[in-house]
């Protein structure tokens, strides 16, 4: 039998490294593992995850619409690249270049997700968490374009060619392409829109978070004219514990006064 200290020591890394994890990521991830554990355990069935726009509109299967990016497949290899993949990047993004910014990030998968769902229909895909992780992928490797990489010991190349590996690694598998190419174009699209036309001259930004997005996650501002006080200028505060040398503010007046308490004795 394991060691219970070494399951309990176990149990409380995981947990650890669970709670370290941003919010979106944390979630997204979890939706992912749980959507495919009660998948194996035949509690749910693929069909009932898939996206259907007629299933969408006729019968108000609304859940759809987040379930086809939430199955990676039974679990095996290709489940667990996927997954690390997906952590991995969606960790360093929400962690990088949107730390402090959770709405925006979320708006991201809102944007990102509702566009591969437009494509999707017409390229008749069903299930797009692949294309999703990709579009992460693609997002964080233009945003990091001196990082260097390393593809399992055989290949050294900077990040922005990060996702055509990819797309040339499911090309060897036998995989279907044209879901990692779907990934670029929508991730191309957001950095297009949120990074480079801005920066151009006469551009402007296009992609604008709501309002209710930053009340439901980012805290509020906080007020830049807002000035504590000292700490010696607040209510019911005693300088407990505080001595005062001799020949230092209060010390001198004390010793001046006796001093001059001294003369006028001896007078």
């Amino acid at each position: 039998m394991p060691d219970p200290r070494i399951t309990k020591m176990a149990y409380q890394t995981f947990q650890q490294e669970y709670l370290q994890m941003p919010l979106i990521t944390r979630a997204y991830t979890t939706a992912s593992v749980l959507t495919t554990i009660a998948v194996q355990l035949d509690i749910i069935t693929p069909f009932q995850l898939y996206f259907n726009p007629d299933l969408i509109l006729y019968q108000y299967q609304v859940w759809r619409l987040v379930t086809n990016f939430l199955f990676f497949g039974t679990i095996g290899f290709n489940f667990l690249f996927n997954m690390i993949f997906t952590y991995r990047y969606c960790r360093m993004l929400e962690e990088g270049s949107f730390r402090g910014k959770t709405a925006d990030f979320f708006f991201m998968f809102l944007f990102g997700g509702t566009l591969m769902m437009i494509f999707a229909y017409f390229v008749n895909l069903v299930f797009l968490g692949q294309a999703f992780t990709i579009m992460l992928v693609y997002v964080w490797s233009r945003r990091n374009p001196y990082v260097r990489m390393n593809f399992f010991g055989l290949l050294n190349f900077q990040a922005p060619y990060l996702p055509w590996v990819l797309f040339g690694f499911s090309l060897l598998l036998g995989n279907s392409v044209v879901v990692d190419l779907l990934g670029i174009a929508v991730g191309h699209i957001y950095y297009f829109l949120e990074d480079v036309f801005p920066e151009q001259p006469g551009g402007f930004k296009i992609l604008k978070t709501p309002g209710i997005l930053k009340w439901i996650f980012d805290a509020p501002p906080e007020d830049p004219n807002y000035a504590p006080l000292p700490e010696e200028d607040r209510p019911g505060g005693f300088h407990w514990g505080e001595g005062v040398r001799v020949g230092d503010g209060d010390g001198d007046e004390a010793a001046n006064e006796g001093e001059a308490a001294e003369g006028d004795q001896q007078q």
